[in-house]
């Protein structure tokens, strides 16, 4: 198993607010937690820290390979829950008013089983071959004021991509006391790839795009690969990727 991860500024933004961590688990598993801030000034950049910091040190002190698959759900999602606290208390040391949090999308993957949760529009994809054919599939569900538009059947996923609002997101840590992540698990085979995002990828590099530089690209090289794509289509948003193969 091979994990990689990489965050950029983008070429239009004075500040990098996302926040990437991966790394080696125990008995040969591997983790990744991705965040992408929110909020005036340097607020964003500290929740996406935070958060970051704080999930990847749950991960890291309390996974073991001899975990079962709910031991593994609990983790993910206490350690979010556990993030969520911090924002929220650091954010309630700021002025009034200051608005502060961060999405999150977060893996584990042991041995063929990969673990996901996510909040917010930080994405998780499962990159494939099926039949001799290369897939991309996107694991994670946005929590976004447009993915509700989708789903109501009020506009198109291609009219998603230029809508004035498709930043707003619905679902964020720090925004509310409590908050409830998604949590999804897939089976992976030799040769298959999860791909954690940020928005900044997402918006702006198609997923056929995506998946060609995934499958074009040797693992050590795809997360700067997806970082230049987004930068060639205008680098409008800072953009984190994290990339693990099996």
């Amino acid at each position: 198993m091979k994990i990689y991860s990489k965050t950029d500024i983008g070429l239009l933004r004075e500040e990098n607010q996302d926040c990437v961590w991966s790394g080696m688990l125990s008995g040969g598993a591997c983790a990744a937690v991705l965040c992408d801030g929110m909020g005036g000034e340097s607020h964003g950049g500290l929740a996406s820290s935070l958060a970051v910091d704080v999930i990847s040190k749950r991960i890291m002190e309390n996974f073991s390979e001899m975990m079962n698959r709910n031991s593994v759900r609990n983790l993910l999602i206490t350690a979010v829950s556990a993030a969520n606290s911090i924002v929220t208390e650091a954010a309630q040391r700021q002025p009034a008013g200051t608005v502060m949090g961060t999405t999150c999308v977060a893996a584990i993957v042991s041995g063929s089983r990969a673990y996901i949760v996510n909040v917010g529009d930080s994405r998780g994809y499962h990159l494939f071959t099926s039949e001799d054919s290369e897939c991309i599939q996107q694991v994670t569900k946005d929590h976004s004021h447009v993915q509700d538009l989708i789903d109501r059947g009020e506009i198109t996923e291609e009219q998603a991509r230029i809508h004035p609002d498709r930043n707003k997101i619905t679902r964020a840590i720090g925004a509310e006391s409590m908050v409830t992540p998604d949590y999804f698990e897939l089976e992976l085979e030799q040769g298959d790839m999860l791909l954690l995002c940020s928005d900044g990828l997402s918006s702006y590099v198609d997923d056929m795009d995506i998946l060609d530089v995934c499958f074009e690209n040797p693992p050590e090289t795809v997360c700067q690969s997806l970082i230049d794509c987004a930068n060639e289509s205008g680098g409008h948003d800072n953009i984190s990727v994290a990339v693990i193969e099996v």
